[in-house]
């Protein structure tokens, strides 16, 4: 048994799910915040069988996309110093964790 964590952007959750479901897993939904931009994240839980893992990672793969984003120089690192005008960041995308579950119980 392995359980995915998976941290993805609010705006891939509903695809996501979705293409979940038409696999037949199912998962918890746990409202986050990111840390870098402190916008709304989703974090899932999602428990499987080991050789249905890569079922879950092709559809993290397929929903959970990457974006450019224009942010404000005060939340981005710049090397040079900090400007003026507006930084492009890449964000989105999905933070994923594969653990192995010791016990897995449904109470």
């Amino acid at each position: 048994m392995r359980l995915v964590l998976a941290v993805v952007q609010d705006a891939d959750v509903a695809s996501l799910l979705r293409a979940l479901n038409e696999r037949h897993l199912s998962a918890t939904k746990l409202a986050s915040t990111g840390g870098f931009l402190r916008e709304g994240n989703t974090t899932l839980l999602i428990g499987v069988e080991e050789d249905r893992v890569p079922e879950v990672l092709g559809a993290l793969r397929l929903t959970c996309r990457r974006r450019t984003r224009l942010v404000d120089p005060r939340f981005a690192s710049l090397e040079e110093g900090m400007t003026a005008e507006a930084v492009e960041v890449e964000v989105g995308g999905a933070v994923v964790f594969v653990l192995r579950v010791e016990t897995f119980l449904q109470l």
